[in-house]
């Protein structure tokens, strides 16, 4: 095994709202990998979009944080929206967002992060966010897939009777989940684990299975659970492959090979079920 001790540490940034148990499995996940080697990187800081005090959800993300001892910057959107007072849009952009990100730019002039990650950070990136800084963003499609929350993924694959599904990492943009695929995997959601719940459903219309079931429909479930058992491994995977120098965003925000060759994303499928397997 190459040892990593003569390589530069991969800085990376870490946007989170910390709003759930997710939000803090996904950080530990990745500060476990820092921990035990397997990922030549750090965190050399954590800025979520909530205050102590807002939510038990995000006052446990952010002790998290604390314990880790990883630098921490909180700004809370909501007391910022309210304060400004909802002012009307610049463009399509609310004006109040870009003037959030710009106090958010101001907090982390002493970082300067090599990738930044968004890991449950539940606001749409702006503008001057995305040409400072190089950011990726997960989403539960393939690339060209659908677009939206990973419920409206779910029921459009669902309404349409896919074949096959995925997982991606893609930089981040102002336009919701549309910006360059940086990585991504493929799975199959036809065989035994799916049939017969896609057969149960056959004479449904959309809106019948959602009013009558909704969530709970088991089709939807083993959608979401064979998602879920790759979006992390996805996002270590991608994180790797980064501080490897496999995969980088050059100066024009596309993502490139080692050699600097334009990608439509790196493949990470078998990587990725391996892993799964495991």
């Amino acid at each position: 095994m190459v040892s990593n001790r003569n390589k530069m540490t991969y800085r990376l940034g870490w946007f989170s709202t910390g709003r759930d148990k997710a939000a803090r499995d996904l950080l530990e996940i990745v500060e476990k990998g820092i921990r035990n080697g397997s990922l030549n990187a750090k965190i050399i800081f954590v800025f979520c979009s909530r205050e102590p005090g807002e939510s038990p959800e995000s006052d446990q993300f952010i002790e998290r944080v604390k314990e880790y001892r990883i630098p921490l910057i909180f700004f809370s959107h909501e007391k910022f929206k309210a304060k400004f007072g909802g002012k009307a849009a610049a463009g399509t952009f609310p004006q109040w967002r870009l003037e959030y990100d710009r106090r958010v730019i101001e907090s982390l002039q002493e970082f300067s992060p090599e990738l930044c990650v968004l890991a449950g950070y539940m606001l749409i990136v702006g503008p001057e966010m995305c040409r400072r800084y190089n950011m990726i963003n997960l989403h539960p499609a393939a690339p060209g897939g659908p677009t939206g929350t990973w419920q409206e993924v779910i029921w459009k694959l669902i309404e349409t009777d896919a074949s096959n599904t995925g997982v991606m990492m893609h930089l981040v943009t102002p336009e919701l989940d549309r910006g360059p695929v940086v990585t991504y995997c493929t799975y199959s959601i036809r065989g035994k684990a799916f049939d017969k719940y896609r057969s149960e459903i056959k004479a449904m219309s959309l809106e019948e299975i959602k009013q009558t079931q909704g969530e709970d429909n088991t089709l939807f479930k083993t959608i979401r659970q064979h998602g879920l058992e790759r979006e992390f491994p996805l996002i270590v995977a991608t994180i790797k492959a980064f501080s490897e120098g496999k995969v980088k965003i050059n100066e024009q925000k596309q993502p490139v090979d080692a050699d600097g060759k334009q990608i439509k994303g790196y493949n990470l499928t078998d990587e990725i079920e391996k892993s799964s397997e495991r």
